[in-house]
């Protein structure tokens, strides 16, 4: 008996699908996330909470970075925005929250140049060594932003790879939930620096 023939595949991701694939999965991981979370007892905080704290904490600097490229070439600011929006639930799923984008005037530099990192306060959290992950920490500065669009965009490309590549190293010893929560985010990074390199060409 002859199986009908299956449609061909398309030869890769869509923008489209890539962002609208993400919020959905979030959502159930987010959700179970919460539920493991309220199942802590105790007043020190878990190691699943540590990881948290410091997810939203990457998740806050990487948005502070797309502000800054934002303000320093508006003109991407239309291309970048829903990336953004994206991030900013992924801190959400953590347990944070992202402060709404002000104005602020960054330096436009090299991308030599670094400092630490910036991180909202809106979110305390134990030291962020204990999530098995650094790279928030090892974030330049938001304000510095490479004067051409090009550049911009690969620096936002890169540490969106690093970030998820981090993620995906802590999902091995995060318990069940939290590490799906982990997967989720991690993929929808690389999604992001698809899109980011993609949008630099």
């Amino acid at each position: 008996m002859p199986f009908p023939s299956s449609p061909r595949a398309r030869s890769g991701p869509r923008r489209r699908s890539l962002l609208a694939a993400a919020p959905a999965a979030l959502l159930v991981a987010g959700c179970s996330a919460e539920s493991e979370n309220s199942e802590t007892g105790g007043s020190r905080p878990s190691a699943a909470d540590r990881a948290r704290a410091h997810a939203v904490r990457e998740s806050q600097d990487l948005a502070a970075r797309y502000d800054a490229v934002v303000a320093a070439h508006p003109k991407l600011a239309e291309r970048l925005r829903p990336l953004r929006a994206e991030v900013v639930r992924h801190a959400e799923a953590f347990g944070g929250a992202v402060k709404a984008p002000s104005s602020p005037s960054p330096s436009v530099s090299s991308p030599s140049v670094s400092s630490p990192s910036v991180s909202s306060p809106s979110v305390s959290s134990p030291s962020a060594s204990s999530s098995g992950s650094g790279a928030a920490s090892s974030m330049p500065s938001a304000a510095a932003v490479p004067a051409k669009e090009k550049d911009a965009l690969a620096e936002l490309a890169a540490a969106e790879r690093e970030i998820a590549d981090a993620r995906t190293r802590a999902l091995v010893d995060a318990p069940g939930e939290l590490a799906r929560l982990l997967a989720s985010v991690a993929a929808a990074g690389a999604a992001h620096v698809y899109l980011l390199t993609e949008a630099g060409r």
